[in-house]
């Protein structure tokens, strides 16, 4: 009798003690009797997941491979419980941030480590091509991530790269193309038939609160006389400036002298994507080999963003003898990046679009018009004359264009990498086993930055930047490994020793005074504003070893410890040692259960231990350092630029981890639950200095805090239906997260970031803000909660509402802790369904609880604004002594407390869900294949960020971990079609 198996790419199986990977589906047959290991990669090897201790998620390449993405960053979205991603910026060819398990640190990063066939790689996740990629490992307890040490806090995706495979050989080529759009919409604004009243009584209300006494009358002329000439400079319509708002009510007869005052609309577009995948990979029964070559062009949304990569691979793997393996791959990238919002994540500067076109008044044009005929100018080329905003409100940046910026400034960048591994695996005897892993990676990135002469930050002269930095590291690893088994106990061990070494030089120019147009190179600048370069050089040593032991697979023991040093410390705090114990009972294994029908696998797994982050902001956290440079003519002149604390050392984290992995119905369904407790002890944070410190930011990076993240992860997969021809598969996770400080030294008590206070009993993500009460219903005017220090004064912006002792003055507002930016619940849920030749496959993710902090919605809440847009809740404003309602009376002289910003007016929840993915493909049916003379063919459509739904509208609460919004390049939505072949 046989069975069917459906094999997926690059999972390994043992099948009668002979090892196989699967390349793609296909249908095996195979003893009935033969039992089957699933092989998963973990830590400097690969082990059997049943008798596995730790939590390692495996995510297989058919589980992304359709997907428009540019980035392996973005498959980590919604692959595992417990990992958090936030997508910061949409700009084609960048990466989101991923946090597994919390928040790791306060003052270093939380990024995971990643390690990339065998070797740590450090270089941009845009620089692998997803295609290229076989699976991917997420490490996220102690036990699975104790052997990379002192880097190993945050986490630890083992990223695996396909190979060849023995047999024929094999042709593969893939095509998709599409378009690119934007995925959140913008927030609802009022239009500039609704604006010109609103801001007139603004002034109006002002004109009364400034002035006791005035009557209405006076205060309605003052209003219409300030409107257009004092504060909005711009008047639209076909009226005269006075007649323009009558008695708060737009004149009926006004009509707009010209149409064209949309901003968005020229800044933003449909962008096109492509990409083009071409392997080759075959092999004999001692040599194996996969190449391939790749082709991505993403142009965004947002005019002068794209993306432009070309990747090319090749692997081979040779058996050379019978005790000696070898192997070696290359990939070469060159990528092409063009940013049209400089800086990227600058949020204020007046060239960011996002900031512009949400926050500009919609009275105003990006061109020029005739002031007789209104029509729009052209200049003698038959190019559109823009308008250099010099009728504009002090709101409305006034002598800037972000159009014509965009269009005449550059920002270009160039990334050239080669990334390289090669390993050598002798066989000593069947048990023991000698292997060495050499990883050299080199990355040189250029990036030129101009800034027109015209107008602009660079105005009148022009201004060109250069930039230029290499990066080189390089891993070698030697390893042992012994593998026995005596009846029914075995045993694995392994010793290693590992060096790493990173290498970075960097050099800028600046310079300004364009000599000749149309040439950006710093020769053609007169100024040399700056040139300064750096070398930076960071090196680690590791010895490391672990032990694995199990009884009949049933009961589990693994242990590990690793001795690390870092040249980012002192030598007397530069060792340390990093270990883990862990221990597992396979219930499955029992006699009482070895034969159920029901239960397929059910283990319980515990394990505990202790690794590090030395992945601080500076190579030298021991050594002070100066910046040089700051010369005073002829004298040469220094600063400080960091003040070091030679006992500095790396943080600990200590993570305790219990978890059950069950499947039932012949492991149709399979999941696990998990608890884990993770300790950072010896947290580096910025501890303030006095002034008189003369250091940078008057600050000094120690060891002062202690913080733990906790929660529980729930995972399940389950085929409903699996038939012939049907199938329905479910999935989904879920993950709970519990982060707060225990512990601050130092003599520290507090630490308050923007929007946020560190301290004892409180997440590091809690709000620290201005206790906004609400408006008082009697004469529209914002109230927050009085702080303690003035609740028993008699001030006049002192007053009692409802009961409730309240101030009209931010200034005397009461600062409190407002809730936090870290969800209740967040995770995934997605299914697959497949009938005949068809498959349609989706993934959401999700997000419950938590509160994000809406700075782009308070900047359109303005009680006074002066050429700024406005949101349409502004429509709900107090107008009417006794009205309820919660947005505070417009009025020119007490904007300040309406506007006030770090107040909890402006926390909304943070709850989404998003269709993240979604794929549909028809694979032809074999009789056609053979007619067509090819063995696959496939065709697809596939979309990225299709749908999504927040507390509102414009609102992405995934943009940032902290929950700080912010003007930054949103999500791009993404639906290409495509097809597959294999010859």
């Amino acid at each position: 009798m046989k069975m069917k198996l459906i094999l997926s790419t690059a999972v390994l199986f043992f099948v009668g003690g002979h090892l196989v990977e699967a390349q793609k589906t296909k249908r095996d047959t195979i003893p009935q009797d033969t039992k089957i290991d699933e092989i998963v990669v973990v830590a400097y090897g690969s082990q059997k997941r049943e008798t596995m201790v730790g939590s390692n998620t495996e995510v297989k390449a058919k589980q992304f491979a359709d997907r428009p993405i540019t980035s392996i960053g973005q498959a980590l979205d919604g692959a595992s419980a417990g990992v958090k991603v936030s997508t910061g910026t949409g700009q084609p060819g960048s990466s989101p941030s991923i946090q597994i398990r919390g928040i790791g640190s306060y003052g270093i990063t939380t990024n995971p480590l990643y390690v990339v066939d065998g070797t740590i790689y450090t270089g941009s996740l845009a620089a692998i091509n997803p295609n290229d990629i076989a699976s991917f490992n997420i490490l996220k307890d102690a036990a699975s991530t104790s052997l990379y040490g002192s880097a190993a806090a945050n986490g630890v995706v083992l990223i695996t790269t396909k190979s060849g495979r023995k047999g024929k050989d094999a042709f593969n080529f893939s095509m998709s193309t599409g378009a690119v759009g934007r995925s959140i919409p913008e927030y609802d604004r009022i239009n500039v038939y609704q604006y010109y009243p609103l801001i007139w009584e603004s002034i109006r209300n002002g004109r009364m609160t400034s002035i006791p006494g005035t009557t209405i009358t006076d205060a309605n002329a003052y209003a219409t006389a300030q409107l257009i000439s004092g504060v909005l400079k711009t008047n639209v319509f076909n009226v005269p400036d006075n007649q323009l708002v009558v008695n708060g009510v737009l004149n009926p007869d006004a009509k707009l002298k010209y149409t064209d005052l949309d901003w968005q609309k020229p800044l933003m577009n449909t962008g096109f994507r492509q990409n083009y995948e071409l392997n080759y990979s075959g092999g004999s029964n001692t040599t194996t080999y996969f190449s391939s070559v790749g082709y991505t062009n993403e142009t965004g949304y947002l005019i002068k963003s794209d993306f432009e990569r070309f990747t090319a691979r090749l692997k081979v793997d040779s058996q050379v003898k019978s005790w000696l393996k070898l192997g070696t791959s290359i990939s070469g990238v060159s990528s092409n990046g063009n940013n049209s919002v400089e800086g990227v994540d600058n949020n204020s500067a007046y060239i960011n679009p996002y900031r512009w076109t949400r926050t500009m008044g919609p009275i105003y044009s990006p061109y020029a018009h005739d002031p007789n005929t209104f029509a729009t100018l052209y200049d003698s080329a038959g190019n559109i004359v823009y308008d250099p905003g010099s009728a504009r409100g002090a709101d409305a940046a006034a002598g800037r264009n972000v159009i014509q910026e965009t269009l005449l400034n550059k920002d270009l960048s160039k990334n050239y990498y080669i990334i390289s591994r090669a390993y050598a695996e002798i066989k000593v005897d069947p048990y023991l086993t000698l292997s060495t892993n050499v990883g050299y990676d080199i990355r040189n990135n250029r990036r030129s930055t101009y800034g027109n002469k015209i107008i602009g930050d660079a105005a009148p002269g022009g201004s060109a930047e250069k930039y230029s930095f290499t990066e080189q590291t390089f891993t070698w690893n030697q390893l042992l490994n012994y593998k026995r088994k005596f009846n029914d106990h075995n045993f694995e061990f392994l010793l290693g020793h590992e060096s790493y070494k990173f290498m970075y030089e960097y050099l800028y120019g600046y310079k300004k005074g364009q000599i000749v147009d149309d040439n950006d190179e710093l020769i053609n600048f007169v100024t040399p504003a700056t040139l300064t370069s750096r070398t930076d050089n960071y090196r680690k040593e590791g010895v490391f070893s672990r032990l694995n032991y199990d009884y009949k697979s049933k009961y589990l023991l693994s242990g590990s410890i690793r001795w690390d040093g870092s040249s980012r410390f002192a030598k007397d705090v530069r060792w340390d040692s990093f270990w883990s114990v862990g221990a597992g009972w396979r219930i499955k294994g029992e006699e009482f259960l070895s034969n159920s029908n029901l239960v397929s696998e059910l283990k319980l797994r515990g394990s505990y231990g202790e690794v590090g982050n030395d992945r601080t902001d500076s190579y030298y956290m021991y050594k002070s350092t100066y910046t040089l440079g700051y010369n005073n003519a002829q004298e040469p002149g220094i600063l400080f630029g960091f003040l070091a604390d030679p006992t500095i050392t790396w943080e600990a984290n200590k993570q305790t981890d219990v978890g059950i992995d069950f499947g039932f119905l012949n492991n149709r369904i399979t999941g696990s639950v998990e608890y884990y407790n993770r300790v950072t002890e010896d947290l580096i944070f910025p501890v303030p200095l006095p002034v008189s410190a003369g250091v940078p930011d008057n600050t000094i990076s120690r060891n002062v805090g202690t913080m733990y993240n906790r929660g529980f992860e729930f995972s399940i997969n389950a085929d409903v239906i699996k038939t012939q021809n049907f199938t329905w598969n479910i999935n989904a996770n879920a993950s709970t997260l519990k982060n707060q400080v225990t512990e601050l030294t130092d003599g520290i008590t507090e630490i308050i970031n923007g929007t946020k206070k560190v301290s004892v009993g409180h997440s590091i993500y809690d709000y620290w803000l201005r206790q906004w009460y609400g408006v008082d219903p009697a004469d529209g005017s914002p109230l927050f909660l009085v702080a303690d220090a003035f609740a028993n004064t008699t001030a006049a912006d002192i007053r009692t509402v409802n009961g409730q002792k309240v101030t009209t003055n931010f200034n005397k507002a009461k600062y409190d802790y407002s809730g936090t930016a870290i969800p209740d619940l967040f995770g995934s849920f997605g299914t697959a369904i497949t009938y005949k030749q068809w498959s349609l496959s989706a993934m959401f993710t999700y997000q419950l609880g938590g509160k994000t902090y809406d700075s782009n919605y308070a900047a359109l809440m303005s009680a006074y604004s002066q050429g700024g847009a406005l949101s349409t809740d502004i429509l709900d404003r107090w107008t009417t002594p006794g009205q309820i309602t919660d947005v505070p009376a417009l009025n020119s002289s007490t904007y300040t407390s309406s506007n006030a910003g770090n107040s909890s007016r402006w926390l909304v929840s943070s709850d989404f869900i998003t269709l993240r993915q979604a794929t549909l493909s028809y694979s032809f049916a074999p009789e056609t294949l053979s007619q067509l003379g090819v063995s696959g063919l496939r065709i697809l459509v596939s979309g990225e960020n299709l749908w999504s739904k927040t507390a509102r509208k414009g609102l992405e609460p995934a943009q940032a971990a902290n929950g700080t919004a912010s003007n930054r390049y949103t999500p791009a939505r993404v639906v290409t079609i495509g097809f597959n072949v294999s010859f």
